[in-house]
């Protein structure tokens, strides 16, 4: 099998068994003006790693792999919100308000769209998420089962908190994960650090870690 330079060790994976998961690199996360930035958060964290994130996909896409795009979205209604999640955070703007792009993580306001630089192609997925995890009351299970992928490659935002419980989800369900280290990022370093090192503890307890161009080589 191809094996990828990682961190605790090598991750092995099967042809056409691969898949890229890029997690919530959309305009409210990543732009000024959206639910992080209201949030008193620095986006320019998120905003400079759009790049490293394109190249990723440039290189599934190269290699013709599947690719599924997350956004974290509800519906207009909210009914699908729990009241506690709008509740929670206290910024000037909460889920549901109405901000400079739209209102705030509502499925197809402007803001909950992908960053353009980003933008999925077509035949590639894209899900829209109630909650932090991509596989709660989404359809991405059925996805990976139905096109036979046992092992993920994850991206996006924010490391700590949907980035890191899909993986967590992904684990336990069977998937064999790896983080591309650069191509994730939060609004604190510190847990960014945090979470690389819990994922590649105790022999890679959640999954592995490799740079986005160590991971782009492997798969030419």
């Amino acid at each position: 099998m191809p094996t990828i330079a990682a961190q605790p060790y090598e991750y092995s994976f099967p042809t056409g068994k691969l898949a890229l998961i890029v997690i919530d690199m959309q305009r409210d996360f990543v732009e000024e003006g959206g639910f992080g930035s209201a949030l008193g958060n620095d986006v320019s964290l998120l905003t400079a790693i759009v790049p490293t994130v394109r190249r990723l996909l440039d290189g599934f896409r190269a290699a013709r792999l599947p690719i599924i795009h997350t956004r974290e979205g509800h519906r207009p209604d909210l009914t699908d919100c729990p009241p506690s999640k709008i509740a929670r955070g206290r910024g000037k703007l909460s889920i549901g308000d109405k901000g400079p792009m739209g209102r705030i993580l509502i499925d197809g306001e402007p803001g909950n769209d992908l960053v353009p630089d980003l933008a999925a192609l077509p035949g590639e997925t894209v899900i829209v998420k109630p909650g932090k995890g991509a596989f709660y009351a989404t359809r991405l299970g059925h996805i990976l089962e139905t096109q036979g992928i046992s092992h993920l490659v994850f991206a996006g935002v924010t490391t700590e908190v949907c980035v890191q419980t899909t993986m967590r989800e992904a684990n336990d369900r069977g998937y064999e994960c790896l983080l591309a280290e650069d191509a994730t990022e939060s609004y604190f370093p510190e847990f960014k650090a945090a979470t690389l090192a819990m994922i590649r503890a105790q022999g890679g307890i959640v999954g592995w870690t490799a740079p986005t161009d160590t991971i782009v080589r492997a798969l030419r």
